[in-house]
């Protein structure tokens, strides 16, 4: 896979030079030499709303990073400042509050907050953030500054913490101090990533393991700059239609506790118990969770023809059973299925606008950038963001 700069705006900057800038800008404003902590953002390659029915997920993660440049304090206060909206705060850590509108600094609160309440004392920090994960966009910039932050925090303090519990503790600061009802995998890639890898986990017992994603093929996200303000709401809707699938069919089996418990067979013949809608819901995360086992298997066996085929199926899924997808989300997948050397498409992410993810030849990554791009904007008028990435490590300690 291609590796360095893949933000393709003229604002883009490479690794290094972001880092670089953000030491200086440190020591500018603190005085201070920093330690500087990043992590990437994500795309998730099959597994869409399987998260929260304990199933089965596939994301991975991506060169967008969030950088954190972080000194200590002995004052029990937090200095932060965020450059990417010019903005900055201070907080006293013992008297800390959200904001309750999901301003970035809770992010940055709701981990000091789940870190300190984890039993590993804050003695107060400097902190400077800035990132290149494009915001709105699906691509998890709330997860990665999370994961950042309490790298930061863990590494400040000399805390013992073991990938797993971080990457949980970030989800309890989305959870229970942002407010944001998030499963684990955003958290737990921008953690577990590694180069030219994608990470099967399983949502229920968090195991996971590495697959192969070959040089030959690139992830390209094409950005519908779309995003319907009905999602929360909708969201939510499916989330409650599960719960119910799963409240019927535990009445035929005692062993169902989530959906994942289901399997293509006995949903056949359990189906019939459902209410129409609720049997739609059911239906995608079932046979999603069977897509994300089958899709293992293809990276296993290098077969990509296989794995894009199994993300035609998941778009189909999610537009026709789970009816989350959108116009635009659905042409921008019939455009990209057009073009040459793309392996697979579909939407990613929780739906109503967002974002695709396209699996293509390297060789073709451009072209098919610029033509999609062109047939896209002819179609709707919008201009959508496309980047070509490559996949990433999670979370270090990076000077």
């Amino acid at each position: 896979m291609k590796h360095g700069p893949i933000f393709d705006r003229e604002l883009s900057l490479n690794i290094e030079s972001n880092v670089q800038k953000l030491e200086k800008d440190f020591e500018l404003l603190f005085h201070e030499t920093p330690q500087i902590y990043q992590a990437p953002g994500r795309v998730n390659l099959i597994g869409e709303h399987t998260d929260y029915n304990e199933g089965f997920v596939m994301p991975a993660a991506i060169n967008f990073f969030t950088w954190v440049a972080v000194s200590p304090r002995r004052d029990r206060k937090l200095a932060v400042r965020a450059q990417n909206f010019d903005q900055q705060a201070e907080f006293s850590l013992d008297d800390i509050r959200a904001s309750g509108d999901h301003q970035w600094s809770d992010y940055v609160l709701g981990v000091a907050t789940v870190f300190e309440q984890a039993g590993h004392r804050i003695p107060g920090a400097n902190l400077l953030i800035t990132g290149d994960v494009p915001l709105g966009a699906g691509l998890s910039s709330s997860a990665s500054l999370e994961v950042a932050v309490a790298s930061a925090f863990a590494g400040m303090t000399s805390a013992t913490i073991d990938s797993r519990q971080l990457a949980l503790l970030c989800q309890r600061a989305e959870n229970e101090f942002v407010g944001a009802r998030c499963g684990i995998m955003d958290q737990f890639i921008a953690v577990h990533g590694r180069r030219e890898h994608a990470l099967l986990l399983d949502c229920r017992s968090l195991d996971y393991r590495h697959l192969p994603l070959p040089s030959k093929a690139s992830l390209v996200i094409c950005n519908t700059m779309i995003r319907h303000s009905v999602a929360a709401g909708e969201y939510n809707q499916r989330r409650a239609e599960c719960e119910e699938g799963v409240r019927i069919l535990s009445r035929r089996n005692a062993n169902i506790k989530a959906l994942r418990d289901v399997t293509p067979v006995d949903f056949e013949q359990l189906q019939k118990e459902l209410p129409a809608i609720v049997r739609k819901r059911c239906r995608h995360v079932i046979t999603e969770d069977a897509r994300v086992e089958g899709a293992a298997i293809a990276l296993t066996q290098g077969n990509l023809y296989a794995f894009g085929d199994l993300m035609y199926q998941s778009h189909a899924s999610l537009r026709d059973d789970y009816e989350v997808s959108c116009p635009e989300l659905d042409l921008m997948v019939q455009v990209a299925q057009k073009e040459d050397g793309v392996f697979g498409a579909r939407m990613t992410g929780g739906g109503f606008g967002g974002c695709t993810v396209n699996l293509v030849k390297t060789e073709h990554a451009d072209a098919f950038k610029d033509s999609v791009g062109k047939a896209y904007h002819q179609a709707t008028g919008i201009a959508p963001e496309i980047y070509i990435c490559s996949t990433a490590d999670g979370a270090m300690h990076i000077k």
